[in-house]
């Protein structure tokens, strides 16, 4: 049987290799400390590269790291070594233009720390728990936009997400009462 594709980490990297938004799926990285050490790694095998107009594909750590660097942003979606390169590829370039819409095409850290909100509900509506749920940006970009919470809505019409902060506001106003 044919499993579900699956990424490992989702980084949103600096010029310098620091963290500017990352989310991990795998226990590969068991620490903090391997986290960073990996983004590094990484980073510097990376920096080097021209992956400014396409992305770009390589081989590091048993993983399979697709990226693509944009003004001083460096985007990467890793995989494990038997995962489909192509459908890596289709997650970053998913990630990348739903940031570029969000952010208006004015995509660099500045403005990504300003909405870092923004780009972790977008790494949430790309990925849960390592399974690939949505690659068209447009959506994504619409599923962020749309986030914010309309308590007054039906549960039928919330995502999940809304369903659970509605439930947590109510159970709120129960036990202030």
């Amino acid at each position: 049987m044919e499993s579900c594709p699956t990424v490992k980490n989702i980084l949103l990297l600096d010029s310098e290799g620091k963290r500017v938004a990352v989310k991990y799926y795998s226990e590969d990285w068991p620490t903090n400390n391997a986290k960073e050490a990996f983004e590094k790694a990484v980073f510097t095998k990376t920096q080097k590269t021209n992956a400014r107009t396409e992305a770009e594909i390589a081989m590091f750590e048993n993983s399979i790291v697709v990226y693509k660097f944009f003004q001083d942003l460096h985007f990467f979606v890793t995989g494990g070594d038997d995962e489909n390169e192509l459908i890596l590829a289709t997650v970053l370039q998913g990630f990348f233009d739903a940031v570029g819409i969000l952010l208006r095409g004015n995509v660099d850290k500045k403005e990504a720390l300003e909405n870092l909100d923004l780009i972790l509900l977008c790494l949430d509506e790309i990925v849960d728990g390592g399974i690939v749920l949505e690659t068209d940006s447009n959506v994504i970009a619409s599923k962020v936009a749309s986030h914010s919470i309309d308590s007054g809505a039906p549960l039928s019409e919330q995502t999940i997400g809304q369903a659970l902060a509605t439930a947590r506001e109510h159970f709120a106003r129960s036990l202030l009462k």
